[in-house]
């Protein structure tokens, strides 16, 4: 079986991208108009075999019928707005989204924030830094970690999810669970978005249950279990796998109100984080805004060495503004002000950039 991939590459920004969109000698990526590129990478798959060939958007009359067809239809998806269906969240500006751990024990900031005064004030504070969404979780995933009962888990961060709304009701809320049972009772108190970091997989019925509720979903790649996720994680081919991943688990979500995440350092080693962050552009055809978390991840102390530090903004920071280049749409954070402020220079040297 031959299957076809459509990377969009080449980017143009600002000023430039809004020019050769306006002349049609570049497409808008993602609806957005800041962000044009002029080229694809046709990636195709035969059994064992990946290849790749990289043209230009007025190349692709020339390809076989099969491959033409697939990246027209992928094309589409590729240059379509994506539609606003989370609370008060535009796909066509970046977005940082907020950690907030009320664990012992997460990998970075495990029990900073478990008390409720300490809590209330970091989520303040993340929100006046830039936070347009807030993800609050009770129970670690981090490389190693075992699972928490719900009771344990749903103890620890009921109180936050009760009173969120009432303080900050124009803030996303999102709740990062595995456990139906706790996400239908963070629905019933109104959070906006569901983050199973185990891509609604840790439950057979997770989806099922949720069929009922019209809430919005991270679809969220992990190879194994938080347990066993670091223990030499393997694929044919980790972009194209995750990708394929992906295809499947939108079949499944009723509503299509999906935000996708292919789980950095969540069953990758170093070689395979670097490559979806490279390619990451690839996950546009999918048609659905995407969400990275790269904060003080374990990559950026393998590529640092010497120069790592305790909260690795500088690497956070890094990978944020590259996959800001490549149209990510949101950013799942621990230091909220700072990769803000980095976005902010960013994106105004790019609008500013002409060649």
């Amino acid at each position: 079986m031959t299957k076809y991939y459509t990377r969009a590459c080449n980017f143009y920004y600002g000023t430039n991208a809004k020019f050769l969109i306006k002349k049609k000698l570049a497409l808008p990526l993602c609806g957005n108009k800041n962000i044009g590129f002029d080229k694809l990478e046709i990636i195709t798959r035969k059994n064992k075999k990946v290849l790749s060939n990289i043209i230009h958007i007025n190349k692709i009359k020339n390809l076989n019928t099969s491959s033409k067809k697939k990246v027209q239809k992928d094309l589409k998806k590729i240059v379509l707005k994506r539609k606003n269906f989370l609370k008060n969240i535009n796909f066509s500006e970046p977005s940082i989204m907020g950690i907030l751990n009320l664990t012992p024990d997460s990998f970075s900031d495990g029990g900073r924030f478990n008390k409720k005064k300490k809590a209330q004030k970091h989520i303040v504070e993340m929100i006046k830094g830039g936070a347009k969404i807030i993800d609050v979780g009770g129970e670690s995933t981090r490389p190693g970690s075992k699972t928490v009962p719900t009771k344990t888990e749903w103890k620890r961060i009921e109180s936050v999810i009760k009173n969120f709304k009432k303080k900050h009701k124009k803030v996303c809320l999102s709740v990062d669970t595995r456990k139906s049972e706790i996400m239908i009772k963070a629905i019933k108190l109104k959070v906006d978005l569901i983050n199973d970091v185990s891509g609604f997989e840790y439950e057979n019925q997770s989806l099922s249950k949720l069929k009922k509720y019209n809430i919005s979903k991270v679809l969220h790649h992990m190879q194994g279990t938080p347990n066993t996720m670091q223990k030499n994680p393997k694929y044919k081919n980790v972009l194209l796998d995750i990708y394929d991943f992906f295809e499947k688990g939108i079949k499944k979500i009723h509503n299509k109100k999906i935000v996708i995440d292919p789980g950095i350092g969540f069953g990758k080693n170093l070689k395979h984080n670097l490559t979806l962050i490279s390619k990451i552009s690839l996950f546009h055809s999918l048609g659905f805004p995407i969400l990275i978390g790269t904060s003080r991840k374990r990559f950026i102390s393998q590529i640092s060495g010497a120069n790592d530090s305790k909260e690795r903004i500088g690497g956070t920071v890094a990978s944020v503004l590259f996959l800001l280049s490549q149209g990510v749409q949101i950013f799942r954070v621990h230091n909220v002000n700072e990769v803000k402020q980095g976005i902010l220079v960013f994106r105004k040297i790019l609008s500013n950039f002409k060649n």
